[in-house]
């Protein structure tokens, strides 16, 4: 959760998990490794998104977790801080924020380091841009970035409004060739050029404190916001917002569905929903005793897929709204000291 992350970049020490893999199944080997952690521990699994390899891809605090369509779960270690985003490049390889760093993977878990000019900047949500470049937030540096395949770092730094921070969260590519993006705390939704001309849209009082953008099926750009609303703005910048049933539920998460509708996590309802082009919610309650349902991705077997960061753990949901879990932290939190480290092929 972007607030979580803000609190984290000033006050969190997170340690690095090291867990090896089976070179032959893709499975943890945990016999013998062990984490140093406090009982209540979170990995703070966050961000999630399908890979080029078929798989779901996601960020959790000093490492990066894949997870197959079987729920094999396989973490590299990454050695960075609070983590952000994480999208798959034109490149084929996994591009992911944390810290002041943005980190390139391959699928097999091959790591490359960029690190923002800006400092601290805190990068928060990745894309890949219709220029065959990334595109990120920056939390705390309020400026978009955007990085070349080979790591060079531009930034464009937003209009502060009232010396007030503007904490850019959420970006997305639009239909209409630029990035669209939300400015948390100014209540702005941002479009950007590739070329890195600005654009904002105030969103009026319903629709405080925006968060996660998503492209939707209906050419319109759909976005969380405030305790429990969702909203809506055209590429001409009409906004409408849409209110979710369960109140004080903090929708977080947001991405389109294969049936053509959006789907969001509920960080404190600890649900799943699902909003029709004409605004008709549906929420699905997840197992689970924790808060936490935060990034959220359509898979490629037609399920969405999500991260409980407080569960420490992965969801799947289908469109008819089966869940299922699986279980990360439970397995990692009963090992407690790492007696060697053994790097991922």
């Amino acid at each position: 959760m972007d607030v979580y992350r803000l609190i984290c970049a000033y006050f969190l020490i997170v340690e690095t998990l090291i867990i090896p893999r089976d070179q032959l199944s893709g499975r943890h080997v945990l016999s013998g490794w062990k984490v140093s952690v406090q009982q209540n521990y979170s990995l703070n699994v966050s961000s999630i998104t399908t890979g080029p390899d078929g798989a779901l891809w996601f960020t959790l605090a000093g490492a990066i977790g894949r997870i197959t369509l079987h729920g094999q779960i396989t973490v590299f270690p990454s050695g960075m801080g609070v983590p952000g985003g994480i999208t798959t490049g034109p490149d084929g390889n996994l591009w992911s924020t944390a810290g002041d760093q943005i980190k390139r993977t391959t699928r097999c878990g091959a790591m490359t380091t960029f690190s923002v000019p800006t400092s601290p900047s805190l990068p928060e949500s990745i894309v890949a841009g219709p220029d065959g470049n990334l595109w990120f937030t920056e939390l705390i540096g309020g400026r978009i970035g955007r990085i070349t395949l080979h790591g060079h770092v531009t930034e464009f730094p937003l209009a502060i409004i009232y010396s007030t921070a503007i904490h850019p969260v959420g970006i997305v590519a639009g239909r209409d060739g630029n990035l669209w993006f939300t400015e948390q705390s100014a209540d702005r939704i941002g479009r950007i050029t590739v070329h890195g001309a600005i654009t904002t849209f105030t969103l009026g009082q319903r629709l405080l404190s925006p968060t996660n953008i998503a492209m939707g099926a209906d050419g319109n750009l759909w976005f969380t916001a405030g305790t429990e609303m969702i909203g809506r703005i055209t590429p001409t910048g009409t906004v409408t917002a849409f209110p979710v049933p369960t109140k004080n539920s903090y929708p977080t998460g947001i991405t389109p569905g294969p049936d053509g509708n959006m789907w969001f996590t509920e960080f404190i309802g600890k649900k799943i929903g699902r909003i029709t082009r004409r605004g008709d919610v549906k929420e699905y309650a997840i197992p689970t005793k924790r808060l936490g349902p935060n990034g959220i991705a359509a898979g490629p077997d037609g399920n969405l897929w999500f991260t409980e960061r407080d569960a420490n753990s992965i969801g799947r949901i289908s469109p008819t709204g089966h869940v299922t879990m699986f279980m990360l932290a439970r397995r990692v939190m009963r090992r407690l000291v790492c007696p060697r480290r053994v790097s991922a092929p």
